[in-house]
């Protein structure tokens, strides 16, 4: 099991489990999601996770920190198996050069999780900030033509009208192509969450070469900590500072042989990584179908 669980409640979750074990069917349960991005209230979601936890057969967590978090939870083991690449052999586009620095953040459909009117109420102070001090820095806004919170998306259009060096983009969604295209092309892809675990985003980008910015929440920084520079909703001195932080490496300018080459030394450490979480998780269903053989 790994997503979905805010579409049952707890009870359902408890008799679940437990027609699992009459049958003799183990549960794996990969806990993403401490925090649920698609609720803002979290407490039914806690306790669906516990429900989950306490029943498994085995837990999986996807980095350290966020597995050292559910064995305080549940006070039980927990393996670590990190997220394996997402592009698998398709094409990694390396993106198009800029004449500026090219910072982007994609809201999507602005699920509960993403903060897109403080995120860009941030991004435009600290891109206006950036180019007062003489830094060529441009930043696109993207949104996702039907989005869940209308008035979200009116702010954000908003605040960005005038704005100098910051352009809004909606449309529709994109696929997974065009989407690795879209963050290719930046130096910097900024994370605009405000609760949250992980980021299959943060992942996307790994593989991209393409440094993150983001809000310190939840176990992000922990998938790839060499990519995660931090900052706060709120502050844009803390945003422009990761902005500068981010872009600072050669491999960071799109279209530039030096992240063509950190694309592929990635795309081969990825290859290698794979067969190890395979490896990890046959490990994990063999040890759970043997104790459950075994009761």
């Amino acid at each position: 099991m790994h997503f979905g669980i805010e579409s049952y409640s707890p009870d359902e979750l408890h008799a679940t489990v437990a027609t699992l074990h009459r049958l003799g069917r183990p549960l794996v349960y990969t806990v993403h999601d401490l925090e649920n991005p698609q609720l803002t209230a979290q407490e039914t979601h806690r306790a669906s996770l516990a429900v989950l936890a306490a029943g498994a057969d085995a837990l999986i967590a996807l980095t350290d920190t966020a597995g050292a978090s559910v064995r305080d939870i549940v006070r039980r083991p927990v393996t670590v198996v990190p997220h394996p690449t997402l592009l698998g052999d398709a094409r990694r586009p390396t993106g198009n050069g800029h004449d500026a620095l090219r910072v982007g953040v994609h809201m999507r459909d602005l699920r509960p999780n993403i903060d897109g009117v403080g995120t860009t109420a941030t991004l435009v102070r600290a891109v206006a900030d950036l180019r007062a001090q003489g830094a060529r820095v441009e930043a696109v806004v993207r949104m996702n033509e039907r989005v869940r919170d209308a008035e979200a998306a009116a702010s954000i259009a908003l605040l960005a009208e005038g704005a100098d060096g910051v352009t809004v983009e909606r449309g529709t969604r994109l696929d997974d192509d065009a989407l690795a295209a879209w963050l290719a092309d930046l130096d910097a892809c900024v994370l605009p969450y405000r609760h949250g675990t992980q980021s299959g985003w943060a992942e996307l980008c790994y593989d991209l070469a393409v440094p993150i910015v983001s809000t310190p929440v939840g176990h992000i920084a922990a998938q790839h900590p060499a990519d995660f520079h931090p900052f706060d909703v709120g502050d844009p001195v803390s945003l422009a500072r990761a902005i500068m932080d981010a872009t600072r490496q050669a491999s960071s300018a799109p279209g530039s042989a030096a992240r063509s080459a950190e694309v592929e030394r990635r795309r081969a450490g990825r290859r290698a990584e794979l067969d190890e979480v395979r490896a990890a998780h046959v490990a994990v269903y063999r040890r759970a179908l043997t104790a459950e053989v075994a009761a």
